[in-house]
């Protein structure tokens, strides 16, 4: 009697080192070696990490770090891996190789030529969504739109969702102290904000409330009365995130077609290869890759 044979692929994770000269190969050994990775994945390590001295960055250990990540980008397009864990990058030694991006975010949301891609951080206390990202604070007002807004709220409810959350509730962050108080401090969530909230809540992908005051509403977050919340600018949602979730806290780039994480560290070149470095936040972020994927 014939039989169906059913051939089952291990998914494949990619991990890029960063640069070499920093932490990252020391805390992606420590992850990998760790038992707190699932199992049933393949992890492929991307880059040269003999290509930096700990503590030492150079043009050539940056890149490295370049072209790892160039290679993880062919990887995904090509074949069917199921998802990239990035590992710390130094922005200045990419962009001094001519590199164009403010960060990695931006580098893949342009490798797969994508308008809807946004940054969101998420640990065991605070889930947030950024409105805007790497931008100058001068810059601020003149970017943050009600579209914006629009899209890191579509983006970060489905993100909550994937994550089995079926009726998310996100918080939305006024920009001004107290909210504008009425006008009294900036009029931008009665034009811009209020607006975004409406539209959002009337996609169905969740419940979208607010503008808090921003100075008060991660407290409620972190006690968890929301899921998320919407920051406008990059420090107004990653100090407090950062403040609670430093070890374990993971950086998500939305909209990609497939999943890509980070730890929310840097290099930390002043502390790389004396064995201080925490793997915490990269275990996290393979997690993460993995459960997405």
């Amino acid at each position: 009697m014939p039989f169906n044979v059913h051939l089952y692929s291990v998914p494949e994770i990619l991990i890029t080192l960063g640069d070499p000269a920093g932490i990252g190969p020391e805390v992606i050994d420590a992850a990998l070696a760790s038992s707190k990775i699932p199992e049933g994945f393949e992890f492929r390590i991307l880059g040269d990490r003999f290509a930096g001295t700990p503590g030492k960055p150079t043009r050539e250990s940056a890149r490295a770090a370049l072209d790892a990540l160039e290679e993880s980008i062919r990887l995904l397009k090509e074949t069917d891996a199921a998802a990239v864990v990035t590992g710390p990058v130094s922005k200045e030694g990419l962009q001094a190789l001519g590199f164009p991006f403010p960060g990695q975010t931006e580098f893949f949301a342009h490798a797969f030529d994508l308008d809807d891609c946004g940054m969101l951080l998420t640990g065991p206390s605070l889930t947030v969504g950024l409105a805007t990202i790497h931008n100058a604070i001068a810059e601020i007002p003149k970017l943050l739109t009600t579209e914006a807004i629009v899209k890191i709220g579509k983006l970060t409810a489905e993100f909550l969702r994937k994550k089995g959350i079926t009726s998310p509730h996100i918080a939305v962050c006024g920009l001004n102290p107290h909210a504008g108080e009425n006008g009294a401090f900036g009029i931008e969530e009665k034009t811009i904000i209020s607006p975004a909230i409406n539209i959002l809540n009337e996609t169905g992908l969740a419940a979208f409330t607010g503008p808090y005051v921003p100075d008060a509403i991660f407290r409620d977050a972190a006690q968890g009365k929301y899921h998320a919340v919407l920051a406008m600018y990059h420090d107004q949602g990653l100090i407090p995130l950062k403040l609670l979730d430093f070890d374990e806290a993971v950086n998500v780039t939305l909209g990609l077609p497939k999943p890509r994480t980070s730890p929310d560290h840097g290099t930390a070149f002043a502390i790389a290869g004396k064995g201080k470095a925490s793997p915490a936040s990269m275990i996290a972020a393979i997690r993460l890759a993995c459960e997405l994927a």
